[in-house]
């Protein structure tokens, strides 16, 4: 019988900060297509999980073929569980990956970028944090919990560090961020959770499933805002588009997904706030801007806190393997892209 093993945690921790990296350069493409296209926030996230679904369709009949006796993205201890919780669990990727788009859309709207990225981003890890704790008994010790505070503390130096803004409606913006947040952490906490009991599917089909929920739930919202482009050169609105869809879509969210089997769901959340720090460079090195102090002190801060929660990861994975079966899961011989979950032999890294 054909078994797969999840990622070490050194690969974990790579494929979550690929994906934020490619988080990060989606904003500046997203930024682009706002003043080009005509196209509102809705419209450009209707059509980037649209191009998400497009590619990892197309992924998962590439696997089909290819492997024609083999079930792609069913593992065996989730083969004996009811179609029921399958569904369940795309419906509700689905719907979080919806609400966490549209609602910051609508918080950057209401409050203004900075105070919306900084709820929604910082806020995520915190509720993470809980929801980790309450629901798999997961704990970051003090340590960890102090490092987690000085990313937030960096993230908002970043963030803050430039021009106040405007905001028409402050309050109503900081309801919309929390509600980000919300769906984030939701999906997080599902897929860190299934990945670790081992019933999770493979990371490309959970990534198919749920963008495909959410581009539904997000079509009538478009129509109304207005789907199409109404300005622009169509090649590049086209061409900006399908990059959204293929890089911060389609291959982010199938290595966020791969990593959380074997990170911390709050470690990875924390490893995702390079996102903004990816944003700054890509401000600074192609769009004219300048970093303030303050923001090039909070990218430090940040990237400083993500490089201790990983170094801990890694020891927590070594105790881990030191104190459980004897079998290391930190293999050489696994293969490089993200593949399905199997039950861990040993739990006690979280």
């Amino acid at each position: 019988m054909h078994t797969t093993m999840p990622p070490s945690v050194g690969r974990g921790v790579s494929y979550i900060l690929i994906a934020a990296v490619a988080w990060g350069t989606g904003g500046a493409v997203a930024a682009i297509l706002y003043d080009i296209s005509g196209m509102g926030p809705v419209a450009v996230s209707f059509w980037r999980f649209a191009g998400g679904v497009l590619l990892l369709a197309a992924g998962h009949l590439v696997l089909r073929r290819r492997h024609p006796g083999r079930p792609v993205g069913t593992p065996a201890r989730a083969a004996g569980r009811r179609p029921g919780d399958r569904w369940r669990t795309l419906v509700t990727t689905g719907i979080g990956l919806a609400v966490y788009q549209t609602a910051y859309f609508a918080a950057v709207g209401y409050a203004g970028l900075a105070v919306a990225t900084v709820v929604t981003l910082g806020s995520g890890p915190v509720l993470i944090a809980v929801g980790s704790r309450l629901t798999m008994g997961e704990r970051l010790g003090r340590t960890g919990a102090l490092t987690v505070a000085s990313a937030l503390i960096g993230l908002l130096l970043l963030v803050g560090g430039g021009g106040a803004g405007t905001a028409s409606a402050p309050l109503r913006g900081l309801a919309y961020a929390l509600l980000s947040a919300t769906g984030y952490a939701m999906v997080t906490l599902l897929h860190r959770k299934r990945g670790r009991d081992g019933i999770g599917a493979a990371a490309g089909t959970t990534a198919l499933g749920g963008f495909t929920v959410g581009m539904l739930c997000l079509l009538p919202l478009a129509l109304i805002e207005g789907i199409l482009p109404t300005a622009g050169d169509v090649g590049r609105v086209l061409g900006l588009l399908a990059y959204l869809g293929a890089v911060p879509t389609a291959l982010a969210y199938a290595l966020f997904f791969a990593g959380l089997v074997s990170i911390r769901a709050t470690t990875a959340s924390v490893i995702a706030l390079v996102e903004p720090v990816t944003a700054a460079v890509i401000a600074v090195l192609f769009l004219d801007e300048r970093l303030t102090p303050a923001a090039t002190v909070g990218s430090a801060v940040l990237l400083g806190a993500v490089v201790a929660l990983t170094l801990g990861e890694r020891r927590a994975a070594s105790a881990g393997v030191r104190v459980g079966s004897g079998t290391s899961r930190h293999r050489s011989d696994r293969p490089w892209w993200p593949v399905r979950a199997v039950r861990r032999r040993d739990r006690s890294c979280g």
